[in-house]
């Protein structure tokens, strides 16, 4: 059976291949990522590395993306892994594995100097360098802010206007954090806001921002994302959305806030691994944000 696949890399050129992929992800995962072209297309740095069989199925995958962090006020040219898969009836055959060292070695070969992924399953990559990172949220109290009325309007990625916004703010956006953060991650930003119906996105006119948000309860909410020219302080973010809230959780480093929170662990489905980073570097608490998810 294994003898019949064909290997294939970098294939999203081919609209076919890519819904195989797409339809690969939606059996197993239940995520449709064919939503991507309506947001602007997948992540042009990615390298999809997949097994499909003579029917043009997707039968396993594991893709590695161009992901620059910023640690510690350092840029780092890190690689990211998603879309890692394979259907049951191909499991423990080694296809798995064979992807992922495919995935590894590009990365090594195009100078990566650092690997992040997400997962629930961190016992498969560990044999590889990868080792979990606690990641933590951030809350407390709003600070007071001099705004009389809230001033953001809600953004619809449905609307063709408010997506090129969205867009081009995350475009041009200041990394959220110097401790840690994502440099560019707008593929993925987008498809989160549009998988989670609760994910609201404001826009902050005045400020050039665009914040990813939920409200939780009348007087608190919590900060997903911001995507700006310049980090807007927690305080102005929080009564251009609303008069009534008191309190904030933040899922990212609030360095640029102008505010601290009291940091919490962060319990969520799947763990944050990395390799290549010195651990004196990830001392301080920090989280990815939820709309770098991948």
């Amino acid at each position: 059976m294994l003898e019949a696949l064909t290997l294939r890399e970098g294939y999203f050129g081919d609209p076919a291949a890519f819904q195989a992929l797409a339809d690969l992800l939606q059996d197993i995962f239940g995520i449709d990522i064919s939503h991507q072209m309506k947001l602007g297309g997948p992540d042009p740095t990615s390298m999809p590395f997949g097994y499909f069989d003579p029917s043009g199925r997707c039968v396993a995958n594991f893709s590695a993306f161009s992901m620059p962090l910023v640690v510690n006020g350092r840029v780092v040219r890190a690689a990211g892994y998603q879309s890692g898969a394979v259907r049951p009836d191909y499991r423990g055959q080694g296809l798995y594995r064979t992807l992922m060292k495919r995935a590894f070695d590009w990365a090594e070969r195009g100078g990566f100097e650092a690997g992040i992924l997400l997962t629930d399953k961190p016992g498969l990559y560990e044999p590889y360098g990868f080792r979990t990172i606690p990641q933590f949220k951030f809350y407390g109290a709003v600070p007071q802010a001099d705004l009389l009325v809230p001033r953001a309007r809600d953004l619809d990625l449905k609307q063709t206007a408010d997506l090129h916004m969205v867009q081009m703010a995350l475009d041009t956006r200041q990394p959220v954090s110097e401790t840690f953060s994502v440099v560019r991650q707008k593929e993925m930003f987008l498809l989160n806001a549009h998988f989670d119906p609760d994910i609201r996105l404001s826009l902050l006119a005045e400020d050039d921002a665009v914040i990813a948000w939920k409200p939780q309860g009348q007087t608190s909410l919590q900060i997903l994302d911001v995507a700006a020219r310049n980090v807007p302080p927690l305080g102005h973010i929080v009564a251009s959305l609303g008069p009534n809230f008191q309190n904030a959780e933040v899922f990212f480093p609030p360095d640029r806030l102008d505010w601290k929170g009291a940091a919490r662990p962060h319990q969520g489905d799947c763990v944050l691994m990395v390799r290549g980073l010195e651990p004196a570097s990830l001392t301080q608490p920090f989280m990815l944000s939820p709309l770098a998810d991948f």
